[in-house]
């Protein structure tokens, strides 16, 4: 609507401003006639009178002769009297009787404003920055409704941007600044409309919030972070601990699955560059193969080191000698267990015996307080 009403006055004012030029020519040039016939009345010479002409003629047209760019109009005044806007293009107007005051640029123009210190509903100071495009669509109401169109609309715009300000929380200042600058924008619309001024655009370009309160604020943000992260660690163990329960169900009831496992896991170590492995076959439920000290290995390894110190226990109310007890056998390896455990345990524990008994006979002997039946002198050695 406002384009076609804009293409309309262009039209009016072209008509207006073509046929104010040819009236200004023809009063040009009848002013130029009667300074002629003056001149010739007074010099009677018609070289005088054409003279005269050409230099009246040439005056009025430097007087009358206007030319605008493309861009710029023109109002017109007739005895002070607003008779159009003029332009573009080459026009005239008739001297002492009209004038062109002032002229007017079409073209988008960008003007930064701001408002400082302004509360919001709750109560907060901020400075904010905005920056507005405009332009002029109706020079006849931007000629007539308003003196400097310019500081009017600046000053519009930052009276329109408080109040938006005032009525929306810090909060939707800093996250809906595409909401208050259309807020905003509406608002200078219904203000400089009647002005001929189209409001193209309103952007919001920067929100200062006070010091203490950007720390506050930004305490409060890492706060939610890091409860978010708290909360999605213990969801993420949690559904590890699950996974972990149904995949060890998996493994006791299959034993193929614990074989995979175990195949994987000895894949997995052998490409992380460690190399330095120690295997020890040992018979495993349901795994043909070697793993490293599997539960039954480390069992049969106790029992087969726990051997001997059967024979360091006391035994008929005497202790063993510290060096007997510290020549027990060390424990042997694990392939020779399964062959030779029954034979080793049977001939350290005669050993054992043995050496008891005459370890019981020289206790005997060196005790004086006991006497010995088979001998007539108890101090007798």
């Amino acid at each position: 609507m406002i384009k076609m009403a804009a293409q309309l006055y262009s039209y009016k004012s072209t008509q207006g401003m073509h046929g104010n030029s040819a009236l200004a020519i023809l009063i040009g040039i009848i002013l130029s006639v009667i300074f002629f016939a003056i001149g010739y009345y007074y010099s009677s010479s018609l070289a005088v009178g054409t003279a005269l002409f050409v230099v009246v003629l040439l005056i009025y047209l430097l007087i009358s002769v206007k030319v605008l760019q493309e861009w710029k109009r023109a109002p017109i005044l007739t005895l002070g009297k607003y008779k159009g806007t003029y332009g573009p293009g080459l026009f005239f107007i008739i001297p002492l009787i009209q004038s062109m005051p002032y002229k007017f640029d079409l073209r988008t123009f960008s003007t930064v404003f701001s408002a400082e210190k302004t509360l919001t509903q709750d109560n907060v100071g901020v400075d904010v920055e905005a920056i507005m495009f405009t332009r002029i669509e109706n020079p006849e109401n931007t000629a007539l409704q308003v003196n400097d169109v310019d500081q009017s609309v600046s000053l519009a715009a930052q009276t329109a941007l408080r109040d938006v300000i005032g009525k929306v929380n810090l909060s939707q200042m800093i996250v809906g600044r595409n909401e208050i600058a259309s807020s905003v924008k509406t608002l200078i619309d219904q203000r400089v409309t009647p002005w001929g001024v189209n409001v193209i655009s309103v952007e919001i370009r920067d929100v200062k919030i006070p010091d203490d309160l950007q720390d506050a604020m930004a305490k409060v943000a890492i706060a939610s972070r890091e409860r978010d992260a708290r909360v999605i660690l213990a969801e993420s163990e949690k559904l590890a601990a699950t996974n972990m329960v149904a995949a060890a169900k998996t493994y006791n009831s299959n034993v193929y699955a614990m074989q995979l496992r175990a195949l994987n896991m000895l894949y997995e170590i052998g490409i992380s560059g460690r190399n330095h492995l120690i295997f020890i076959p040992t018979e495993s439920r349901g795994l043909g193969i070697p793993t490293p000290i599997g539960v039954l290995g480390i069992d049969k390894l106790v029992g087969m080191g726990d051997t001997g110190n059967i024979d360091g226990q006391k035994k008929d109310g005497n202790s063993v000698d510290a060096g007997t007890a510290a020549q027990k056998p060390s424990p042997p390896q694990p392939q020779q267990a399964s062959a030779q455990q029954k034979n080793q345990q049977s001939a350290q524990q005669s050993k054992q015996k043995k050496k008891q008994q005459d370890t019981q006979t020289g206790n005997n002997a060196g005790n004086p307080e006991i006497p010995d039946e088979t001998q007539g002198d108890p101090f007798n050695a």
